[in-house]
């Protein structure tokens, strides 16, 4: 029997240098998302030669509980009184309501899991980086709030004139606490800092002790903004700030330029179709008309001139003015116009969404930004006393009254709509809502936050209803889970509390990154006595391998765990495995004498099903621990079948890739030592094996 073996399908060169170069392409990328300080600074320094603000790709890793530090909290849930076949629906609604709640105190990353042990049910929540746990139990440890509101058309209630005087009394008493402290400002500016910390009233500028950073562009501090831009640092205003809520005494802590600003007037003539308009003109009516104004307009008349045309609403009173503004207050093509003339210069016709403008400009200044310090005496207002009117207006009906609530689909539709069962007193209840809302939009509020307002079509008697919708499937199963978890008598109780602190977290790290560099050390030399050349280049391409993973563990992401991390120093282990299995296989086919690409080529084919089997059992564990296991070994299984798909691309495309290339060079071949398996200059052309052979 006769054996061909083909060196024709033995990839180009040209097609090498281009996968080469892709690799290298995919190493910039990945490793500017891994580590992007300096693609950060060559992106600003691109920014600034060519005048635009490109975004920084900084993003950081999600770190656990055990890395960043923060608490666990096991809580258990009292289901004694909700049928078993409703257990795991309601566990579900609760779980649902935890995420929501710890979502609202800005936890990074919550973890909720349910699980069940026997017949007791499991609430384990992990709080990554909290501050104040306290508040974390109490908020989490609540029972759901489920009510049913109506519209509130109630007219607002009106202060008694003992309420009014109770405000004329505290702002009187606000009002001499602020000049006493304006006086010991003025006499002593250094004791400003003192003076804050003493008796300011805002909670929140107090922890900067009142320092409110640069305001111009603030909206908040406006009033602040407009009486301390044109002082000096260190300067104390000399009056007291008013606002409709605070007194406030100011000092000046730094001062830079911001720019200039102008003062203009225009006028503004519409046309149909304009934002905001009215008119009925066309376009080029509108056209013609501002074109015949401004040949008329001067710096003298133009004021005037704006008073009596244009269709700006007020114009009539204030000549089109707007007041001083800087660039990006205005629309671009109106700034750009304005910034543009010198001062009494009028425009030429300006196009904006709004219609035609002419711009008069009658001034330009410099303009600072201002840094500032400030005291806050709070004042009274109506509000105190009398609070807003609510839009909506409790009703009798609660979660106590629902039965339960289900994904249902309408008949006719076929849509996702949710389904609502009341108990007897609900039902009348319910009746008398719905016949007291005909046409009118009644509101479900689940802890305090409205999460669907249906329309009443008409009387509902039978105690049942559907909340209709643009609805998905999972939309509607959601609502209904959340439904049930305010409807279901479902307390919790604390039963353990974990708090792990941030320096734990931070040496936990550092222990497993020490681990990780000396693994990687051991790796590297055992690749480089035993195979040598094709070692080397294995452990560079273990160095993509890293910084891809890195890259993806940021991009997902991926919540990085100390058991997360052990499985990706796994699968780094594993990604060498393979390439020892291809190189021992290159030493095979070195001793059958063929050349160095032919056995570099057969190596790869023949080490490929090895590798690929042993790579999908070990997936196919990560998939079982994945989704049976607890939230610690998911990390783990979640961060090594990552590593796992990623060493198969560093090992059969990366490391084959670069060997491709590096064995097209002559000195590869004249140099057999830097290869396993071979003793002499390895041949250039057709080997033994490709020539037919008898077996």
């Amino acid at each position: 029997m006769k054996q061909q073996v083909s060196a024709g399908s033995i990839m180009g060169r040209s097609a090498v240098k281009k996968r080469v170069a892709l690799l290298v392409v995919l190493l910039v990328v990945t490793a500017s998302v891994a580590y992007p300080a300096p693609a950060d600074k060559v992106l600003a320094t691109v920014g600034d030669w060519v005048g635009l603000k490109i975004p920084s790709i900084e993003k950081p890793f999600v770190l656990g509980l055990d890395l960043q530090g923060g608490t666990r909290l096991e809580y258990s849930a009292d289901l004694s009184r909700v049928d078993e076949s409703e257990q795991r629906s309601a566990m579900d609604g609760v779980r649902d309501v935890i995420e929501r709640r710890v979502n609202t105190i800005g936890v990074s990353e919550p973890l909720v899991q349910i699980g069940q042990a026997g017949k007791d049910w499991r609430v384990t929540v992990e709080l990554a980086g909290i501050q104040d746990i306290s508040d974390a139990i109490t908020l989490i440890g609540e029972t759901p709030i489920l009510e049913f509101k109506e519209q509130n058309t109630e007219p607002q209630r009106q202060l008694t004139d003992e309420e009014r005087g109770q405000i004329v009394e505290a702002n009187t008493a606000a009002d001499a606490k602020a000049d006493e402290m304006l006086k010991k400002a003025l006499d002593d500016p250094g004791s400003f800092e003192q003076l804050v910390a003493e008796t300011t009233e805002d909670t929140t500028t107090k922890g900067s002790n009142g320092d409110l950073g640069f305001i111009k562009t603030n909206p908040d501090y406006l009033e602040i903004y407009d009486a301390t831009k044109q002082k000096d640092a260190g300067t104390v205003y000399p009056n007291v700030i008013t606002t409709p809520r605070w007194n406030i005494i100011a000092r000046v802590e730094e001062v830079k330029d911001a720019g200039t600003e102008i003062f203009a007037h225009h006028i503004l003539i519409r046309y149909a179709g304009a934002t905001n308009s009215t008119s009925t003109r066309t376009k080029e009516d509108a056209r013609a008309l501002i074109e015949d104004i401004k040949a008329g307009a001067t710096s003298e008349n133009f004021i005037d001139t704006a008073m009596t045309t244009s269709e700006e609403p007020g114009a009539n009173e204030t000549g089109g003015a707007l007041g001083w503004f800087s660039i990006g207050d205005m629309v671009k093509a109106f700034e750009d116009a304005a910034f543009a003339l010198p001062v009494d210069g009028i425009s030429d016709v300006v196009e904006t969404q709004f219609g035609y403008h002419l711009i008069y400009k009658s001034g330009e200044r410099s303009v600072n930004d201002v840094r500032v310090r400030a005291i806050f005496i709070k004042k009274t207002m109506e509000s105190d006393i009398v609070p807003p009117q609510e839009d909506w207006k409790n009703t009798e009906l609660t979660g106590k009254n629902l039965k339960r609530a289900y994904l249902d689909f309408d008949p006719n539709m076929g849509a996702a709509q949710v389904a609502l069962t009341f108990d007897d007193e609900g039902t009348k209840m319910f009746a008398d809502i719905t016949r007291r809302n005909v046409g009118q939009p009644v509101a479900i509020f689940l802890d305090n936050q409205p999460i669907s307002v249906p329309t009443v079509e008409s009387e509902i008697t039978g105690g049942q209803a559907v909340i209709s919708g643009n609805f998905t499937i999972v939309e509607a199963k959601l609502l209904a889970q959340r439904l049930n978890a305010g409807a279901l008598p479902v307390p919790i109780n604390l039963i353990a509390q974990q708090s792990v602190g941030p320096t734990l977290g931070r040496d936990s790290v550092n222990a497993s990154l020490i681990a990780s560099l000396w693994g990687f050390a051991l790796v590297a030399l055992f690749m480089l006595l035993l195979y040598r050349l094709p070692g080397l280049l294995a452990i560079l391409n273990l160095g993509l391998y890293v910084v891809v993973s890195l890259a993806i563990f940021k991009l997902v992401p991926v919540t990085l765990t100390l058991a997360g991390i052990a499985g990706f120093i796994l699968s780094i282990g594993i990604a060498v495995d393979a390439n020892v299995l291809v190189f021992e296989r290159f030493k095979e086919e070195i001793k059958l004498g063929k050349s160095l690409r032919n056995a570099l080529e057969e190596a790869f084919k023949r080490a490929w099903t090895s590798i690929r089997d042993g790579n999908m059992t070990t997936l196919i564990s990560c998939a079982v621990l994945y989704w049976f296991s607890s939230s610690i070994i998911k990390g783990f299984a979640l961060t090594l079948a990552i590593g796992i798909l990623l060493s198969m691309f560093s090992a059969v495309v990366a490391t084959r890739t670069v060997l491709r290339y590096v064995s097209g060079f002559g000195w590869a071949q004249r140099n057999p030592w830097l290869f396993p398996g071979t003793r002499k200059p390895m041949p250039t052309g057709t080997d033994s094996s490709d020539r037919p052979t008898t077996v």
